[in-house]
């Protein structure tokens, strides 16, 4: 279904918007709320974005498209595959820091989209791990379902790791050193695995590793 035509007063207020949705959470939030926030009437709202869902997900594929546009500015900054890795892990932890917001709403909220727009949200999540993998150089040793696990585990690591040490008061040179090695070390051990079984257990178990951290980090 061809997206409605994104709302100009949208784009200028976007910041409030995602704020509104992060800190009271998508179900918390109505049109008329939001029709506010853009200084809207709720009708004309309706006329850009049928349904909260739709403005949902404008925001989240803007995400994607900015982690796909961030790993092709490394790509070509990094052209060697022993580089592209902390170049991604850094570049990672900027984007962080820009776009704080959509994290937490893509990580938390992208659920209350519906089927179609799930399914929208999926393939822009597979094309930003296949691409991952790629720049990383990662080959078919891996099975497909090692493949699958390994791309959803990297790509769940750099998303969250910012996160991580929120809650310790290090300056800005020692936390990104303390991630980078952290990150860095568990995505080196996946891409060399002895065996491809050992590749989808560690592919796994990095990615619920990561996202208890990121819950505990969410307290």
């Amino acid at each position: 279904m061809p997206m409605p035509e994104r709302c100009s007063r949208f784009a200028e207020y976007r910041d409030k918007v995602l704020e509104l949705f992060a800190s009271k959470g998508f179900g918390q939030v109505g049109m008329r709320e939001l029709a506010t926030c853009l200084g809207l009437a709720p009708g004309s709202l309706y006329h850009h974005y049928p349904s909260k869902q739709h403005l949902l997900l404008d925001l989240i594929e803007e995400f994607y498209e900015e982690l796909l546009a961030t790993l092709g500015r490394v790509e070509q900054k990094a052209p060697a595959k022993r580089e592209r890795l902390n170049s991604l892990i850094r570049a990672h932890l900027n984007l962080h820091e820009d776009m704080p917001w959509h994290f937490r709403l893509v990580e938390r909220d992208s659920g209350c989209l519906n089927d179609e727009q799930q399914v929208r949200v999926q393939q822009l999540r597979e094309q930003y791990e296949r691409k991952l993998l790629k720049m990383l150089g990662v080959r078919s040793r891996f099975s497909e379902q090692g493949m699958l696990a390994a791309g959803h585990a990297i790509a769940s690591l750099l998303n969250s790791a910012p996160t991580w040490l929120t809650h310790h008061p290090l300056d800005e040179t020692e936390r990104d050193e303390l991630l980078e090695n952290m990150v860095s070390g568990a995505i080196e051990r996946l891409l060399a695995p002895r065996r491809s079984s050992e590749a989808i257990s560690l592919a796994l178990s990095i990615d619920k590793t990561s996202k208890k951290t990121s819950a505990i980090a969410a307290i």
